[in-house]
This record gives structure tokens, sequence and C-alpha cells, in this order.
């Protein structure tokens, strides 16, 4: 049986349709993932033609019209059904496609998703969640830019995503939850951390406790629970740090002969640290909580970043996410009713 196609949108992302549309080619080729490249058809073929790819079997979907990255996302999505966002999500929505991956208007993605896709019941608010590198493999953030204001049940229910998310992908059984706040304390926090502390104490979730900004590096938790605010803020100060030590590496070890030296015999440790780290290596972000699988990529992803956002969107709907996390919340949902139940 053919594996079910993933829909990409080749028309988003900073570098331009042909990077997108190599990352698909890439994931066709090297993964023997079924891909359908969404965007205009013309533009499509005459980039698969100077690829080489025009005879690998990568489907093409027509959709003429792009939603700009400054674009007003409800506006755009309800204004423009041919684009490529809305198209593609229609792909999942009607079968066509397991799952559906875009590097472009992050916000207009998510929109064409909840209207397409519509939320697993139960759910308040889909998040957006990634994986970051530590000193111990890696933890997933939960909530990286979809909600920016949450009450304490949605933080809840992104830990009870997330944990889901991060067992599907990883094989891990009762990962550790952890909440970022200002302090490992329980009292630490403002009003929405503490109860959102206090319910998550009081789930089925394995919770560890408040997580710190400066240990997210050192995985006390496998899955940390935050706003999408504090989390696009603390996922953009991450990348941003790396790229400073980076380039300050680079310039102290050129200004001595023995930093020159120095930074040659730390090549390749420097290399392997840089893979460690890429975001690239990550994929998409995918939006934990609608009735399909979506991921959103990177808007400056080059076609390693696309083909790994691919293989995230693979992965997860071959495992049935959307169906775990169905799941997942009505477990919880069944938590205040057995408490209350006589005798309990």
């Amino acid at each position: 049986m053919a594996p079910s196609p993933i829909a990409l949108d080749v028309m988003g992302g900073d570098r331009g349709p042909g990077e997108v549309i190599a990352g698909g080619v890439a994931a066709a080729r090297d993964d023997g993932a079924a891909v359908v490249l969404v965007g205009r058809a013309g533009l499509i073929e005459a980039e698969l033609a100077r690829l080489g790819a025009a005879s690998i079997g990568v489907e093409v979907v027509d959709a003429p019209t792009v939603i700009e990255m400054d674009e007003s996302p409800l506006t755009a999505v309800r204004s423009k059904p041919d684009s490529s966002i809305v198209v593609g999500v229609g792909l999942v929505r009607s079968g066509r496609a397991a799952g559906f991956v875009s590097p472009g208007n992050s916000g207009a993605v998510m929109a064409a998703a909840v209207f397409g896709m519509g939320r697993i019941r139960g759910v308040e608010r889909p998040a957006l969640a990634t994986f970051f590198p530590t000193l111990h493999g890696r933890c997933l953030l939960v909530d990286v830019g979809a909600n920016v204001d949450c009450k304490p049940e949605q933080l809840l229910q992104f830990g009870i995503m997330g944990a889901t998310y991060f067992e599907l992908m990883l094989d891990r059984p009762r990962p550790r939850i952890g909440l970022l706040s200002n302090g490992e304390e329980e009292g630490k926090g403002n009003a929405v951390v503490r109860e959102a502390f206090d319910l998550l104490r009081a789930s089925r979730l394995n919770f560890v406790g408040n997580v710190e900004g400066k240990d997210l590096a050192h995985h006390l938790a496998d899955v940390v629970v935050m706003d999408g605010f504090v989390g696009n803020v603390t996922l953009k100060v991450a990348e941003g740090t790396g790229a400073f030590v980076r380039q300050l590496i680079r310039e102290e070890a050129k200004k001595t002969p023995l930093g020159i030296l120095g930074g040659l015999l730390l090549k390749p440790t420097i290399a392997r640290i840089g893979r460690r780290t890429d975001w690239q290596e990550y994929g998409g972000a995918p939006l934990l909580g609608v009735d399909g699988v979506c991921a959103v990529a990177h808007g400056r992803s080059d076609a390693r970043a696309i083909r790994s956002a691919l293989r995230v969107a693979r992965h997860a709907a071959e495992a049935g996410l959307p169906e775990a996390i169905r799941r997942g919340i009505q477990a919880a949902e069944a938590v205040p009713l057995a408490q209350g139940a006589p005798g309990t």
C-alpha cells in the first residue's frame, strides 16, 4: 500500500519556491516520502524540470494565489480560498493528504488549519510545539507562538498534548512535564502560572514542577509548558544566542596565531555542536490540537529544513497523532468525574 502523501506549500518561506521544492524533492528521493507540491503549477513543473525531478512521481496541485507574510491571517484565509495554504489544508480535510507543511505566514497556517481541519473535541486552543536541544537529548516546548494569552486550563491542555506528542515521536512513556516560570519554587510565577501549577499537579501527567529558563538546556523536564508569547521569545532568544556565540568564537579565534590554531583543532568539535543545536534538524513545529496533521516550518527554512519538516509531519501522521491527542483529552476530562464519584 502506497504511503499517504504530505502536502507541502511551496509558495511560502523567505527563500522562494525553488528552495522549498528542492526540500520536497529530497524527501521524495531520499526518504521515500509521498509528497504533494501545492502552489502555482507552472512554476512548480518548471522547477521540477530544472532539478531533473519531473519523473520522480511528485504530485502537483495548482493553487494560484499566495498569502504574503505581512497579510492579516484571518482576512487572507477568508479572502483567498485558492491560496496554497488554504488548498493544502483542504487536501488534508478531504483525505487526499495525511498532513500539511508550510513555511509561509504562520498565523494564516494556524487559522486555515483551525477553520479547515477543526479542533479536536475538548481542545480549547491548539498549540505549536517544537523540540529544543539539551545536554541530554531534546525536550519539547509547548506553546511557541500560537497563543499569546492563555488561561490555566489551556496550559494544562498544552501539557497533555505535549506529553502525547513526545511519547509518540520518541517512544518515551510518561514523559516529565515542567512549567516554565521565574523560579523553581511552587509559589513562583504570575497568577496564571500559579493556577496552572495546581492543575498540572492534580492531573494524571508526570508533573515535575516549575522549570527556570536557565535550566531548559539541562533537561529537567521532557516537555516544558508555557504560553505562546513566552515560548516564542524563549525560542528566538535561544536562536539568537547560539548565532552570537558562534560568531564570537570565530571573531576571537582570528585575533591571535594561537587562536587560529586552536580554532582549526576545534573545528570538528564545533561542527558537531552545530549539528546538535541546528534548528533545521528539528523540522517543523506541529500544531497540536487540530483534527489533522499540520506543521509550521521556519520561514527561513532551506531544503534540508523542509525535508526535516516533512519527516516530522509524516511520522506524526503514521503514528496517529490526532487520535492520540483525542484520547488524552478525553482521559483528562474523565478525571474530575472519577475524583467526584462515590467512594473515591
